[in-house]
């Protein structure tokens, strides 16, 4: 009885504490906003698959998230400027061709123009390899995981293992990023 107590008490002391317990209930699309003179208008795309940069960020440890969790350097979570949250994407890096699923739980990044269209943690960063060269170019498309990866992401940890891409693939995505300039 006294554990159902403790268990019980869990998601108040996540909330005394100021931040919300790390969930995908409910999912927060989000007002229109304005940062630094720009308005975003966040937005569900079930479809959205864009190339770009990603930064990193990691100094934030303990912070607010803007869905009211706390951020985590270490966990595999990023941010994005409109997309739902949360919401789960697949990053490829086009250097290196690793991928992996990360959980977008934050706004941003607000630095560094229209190209960069995703701030990773520094966990995220890292396992990407992508932590000395910043901003890096990648790929980012919306996935659905299995509840098993959600639940380990959730938990601040990878989700399954994604197998590299292939080069002639990371070929034809670094000339779209390009525009054909290579």
């Amino acid at each position: 009885m006294r554990r159902l107590v403790l268990l019980a008490a869990l998601p108040l002391a996540a909330c005394a504490s100021g931040y919300r317990p790390v969930s995908d209930d409910p999912v927060r699309i989000g007002n229109p906003y304005a940062v630094r003179g720009r308005s975003y208008v966040p937005a569900a795309d079930p479809t959205y698959d864009m190339l770009g940069y990603a930064s990193w960020y990691g100094n934030e440890s303990g912070k607010r998230t803007a869905n009211g969790e706390r951020f985590r350097a270490r966990w595999l979570t990023a941010a994005h400027r409109t997309l739902p949250l949360p919401t789960y994407v697949e990053v490829t890096a086009l250097a290196t061709g690793r991928r992996l699923v990360v959980r977008i739980n934050d706004r941003g990044p607000f630095a560094g123009g229209d190209s960069r269209i995703l701030d990773l943690s520094r966990g995220a960063a890292a396992s990407l390899g992508l932590t000395a060269a910043s901003p890096a170019a990648v790929r980012v498309r919306i996935v659905e995981p299995s509840e098993k990866d959600r639940r380990r992401l959730r938990a601040g940890k990878p989700a399954a293992p994604l197998a590299p891409v292939a080069e002639p693939i990371l070929q034809n995505l670094r000339a779209q990023l390009d525009g054909g300039r290579s």
